[in-house]
């Protein structure tokens, strides 16, 4: 295929797109993919915003290999936002990385147009000068073990819900994108960034000990087996979670879609909560971004 190169202006930045018609997903283009998140990007970039973005990037679309990115590769353009954050899982603890930061419409077409079909983002923020603040949301990602589908994950989500609830925190669903559900908790910053983590492992230990036939809490994969896995691991500061609104990579375009609790409740098939490019664009223009609450709701960690 030939190299052909558009140059376009988005927002005041030029960027120089590349293959626009080479497929990334057997029958959606790239130009398709960075369409996409330019129509998306009203709500998807606040989740993005000041989140330091780990990239999985396909460059010969889904059925060619894969990459995780975090460091800024070399050709990143000056305009865009880096953030210097120690490495996690550094022993030593000194070595950082140069994490991109998608806080505008020209850093995510820039993104998609280096076929990073997936963002996924830390539960914390990191501040102006490189300051990284203690998480600000709680996630739970319910992963079923066949043959358990998303219509149990649903199950579970309700009874997490609740449990939640009882503790005083509203919480809400979005799809993974793939066969499961993230069930998110906006709560105030804690002083210890590992409070959130205990907290969610203690909820979903709880949730397991009361439905011990639908619900697992521990890692190993051979308790999955019909079970909905609650892990809660992804609150380690160290871990990511797929952005509301980004793609996953698979045999079809699909997208982590947020949803409501209703129609959660009226899920009877997988099928049901599967929603494509096109869907989540209608969607945003019904419903606006149903995940606005993880913005500007804090609620105290009990």
């Amino acid at each position: 295929m030939s190299n052909s190169r558009t140059t376009v202006e988005v927002d005041g930045q030029q960027l120089s797109l590349s293959n626009l018609d080479k497929n990334l997903y057997p029958e959606f283009t790239k130009g398709e993919v960075i369409d996409y998140y330019a129509r998306v990007a009203p709500v998807m970039l606040p989740h993005l915003k000041d989140r330091a973005a780990t990239r999985i990037r396909w460059p010969d679309g889904v059925d060619g290999g894969k990459f995780f990115e975090k460091n800024a590769p070399s050709h990143t353009p000056g305009w865009i936002r880096t953030a210097t954050v120690p490495s996690p899982g550094s022993t030593r603890g000194r070595e950082t990385l140069d994490y991109v930061v998608v806080d505008d419409l020209p850093t995510l077409v820039w993104c998609a147009n280096l076929a990073a079909l997936e963002l996924h983002v830390p539960q914390w923020k990191v501040g102006p000068r490189g300051k990284v603040h203690t998480p600000d949301l709680v996630v739970f990602d319910l992963d079923p073990g066949p043959p358990a589908t998303i219509v149990e994950a649903c199950e579970v989500a309700r009874l997490l819900r609740d449990l939640l609830a009882e503790d005083g925190l509203e919480s809400y669903p979005k799809t993974s994108g793939k066969k499961g559900l993230h069930l998110y908790v906006p709560v105030q910053e804690p002083k210890d960034a590992e409070e959130t983590s205990e907290y969610a492992k203690a909820a979903a230990r709880r949730l397991a000990e009361e439905h011990p036939r639908l619900v697992v809490a521990k890692m190993e994969k051979r308790l999955r087996k019909g079970k909905i896995f609650v892990d809660w691991s992804q609150n380690n500061p160290a871990k990511t979670t797929v952005a509301p609104y980004s793609l996953r990579a698979a045999s079809r375009p699909s997208v982590s879609t947020p949803i409501t609790w209703e129609e959660l409740e009226d899920c009877a098939d997988a099928s049901d909560l599967v929603f494509g490019p096109d869907e989540v664009l209608t969607r945003m223009d019904k419903h606006g971004d149903l995940l606005k609450p993880l913005l500007e709701d804090r609620q105290p960690l009990p």
